[in-house]
């Protein structure tokens, strides 16, 4: 492990566009700064992702100074929406959370998101993560938030575990589909220099000076067979992450972390394995992918 290192980040400003991949970011409580504060609901408060609108793949947000976002997408004009004054909430369903959210002021925001996707769609921010929604109290710590990620503050990935799965598929019934790139997996954080599947036995880790918990393995969806570039849908990772890497019951990839102090990390900081614990995945036939642990390292 002792050359581990941050490969690259990923900040997504708006939930399910198209992010950004910065040489350096902020770790806050909640998550990368800037990453999915924004996000889309439908006219009945819930959000709208590329489970349902594989199309948002095609629209990207950038990241402005004050926290706001500039959408882009093919055939919309660009369009820079800044951070709203808390004059107002509108409940979000997001999975199973019911939050409150500050609606984009300018209706322009609303009827470009709109337009875009062809269904009723608003543009809404979280202004304050530190309280408004709690990380799944199943695997989280009381004070843990989030913002409008899936579940939890960050998500990492390793390029060797990305390899061993692209291998997996060449020999799998669909082989044409690979190999997949990194970003079907929309992680923040992507490790290079360690074993495939080494973030299994992870508990606690420091990227740079910044520690994380190691939360959860990240139970992978439909989101991952689309192609970010056209938003075509295909059969794998899913296909082969059901014969090779399930994990009570849900199909794995990467792991969910929680920061556990503040600062700046930038690509190419060292990865250092504070903590492991015995974890085993196997794949369907009951083969053992990745053994136990040890202890701290």
């Amino acid at each position: 492990m002792g050359n581990a290192h941050l490969h690259s980040l990923h900040v997504h400003p708006v939930k399910a566009v198209r992010g950004l991949a910065p040489r350096k970011a902020v770790v806050e409580p909640w998550g990368l700064a800037g990453d999915r504060r924004w996000v889309l609901i439908d006219d009945g408060g819930k959000v709208v992702t590329q489970r349902q609108q594989p199309r948002l793949v095609s629209a990207a947000a950038e990241l402005l100074p004050d926290g706001g976002v500039r959408l882009s997408a093919p055939g919309m004009e660009p369009l820079t929406v800044p951070v709203p004054r808390p004059l107002g909430t509108v409940p979000v369903q997001i999975f199973r959370d019911k939050v409150e959210a500050v609606p984009a002021e300018d209706e322009a925001a609303h009827a470009w998101c709109t337009a875009y996707l062809g269904i009723g769609a608003r543009l809404v921010y979280m202004p304050d993560p530190a309280t408004r929604r709690p990380v799944d109290p199943e695997y989280g710590r009381p004070g843990e938030t989030v913002s409008f990620a899936d579940g939890f503050p960050l998500l990492v990935t390793t390029t060797a575990s990305l390899d061993a799965l692209n291998t997996l598929i060449a020999q799998g019934d669909h082989a044409d589909e690979g190999p997949l790139p990194m970003n079907r997996f929309r992680p923040n954080v992507v490790v290079a220099g360690t074993a495939a599947w080494a973030e299994d036995a992870w508990s606690r880790i420091a990227i740079g000076e910044v520690s994380f918990r190691v939360a959860k393995p990240c139970g992978r969806c439909v989101v991952t067979t689309t192609d970010q570039g056209t938003g075509e849908r295909g059969r794998e990772p899913l296909y082969s992450l059901g014969r090779h890497r399930r994990l009570g019951g849900k199909l794995v990839f990467g792991q969910n972390l929680v920061p556990l102090s503040r600062g700046t990390i930038r690509v190419g900081d060292p990865v250092r394995i504070l903590e492991q614990r015995g974890q085993e995945v196997s794949d369907r036939g009951g083969n053992r992918v990745a053994g136990p642990g040890v202890g701290p390292v």
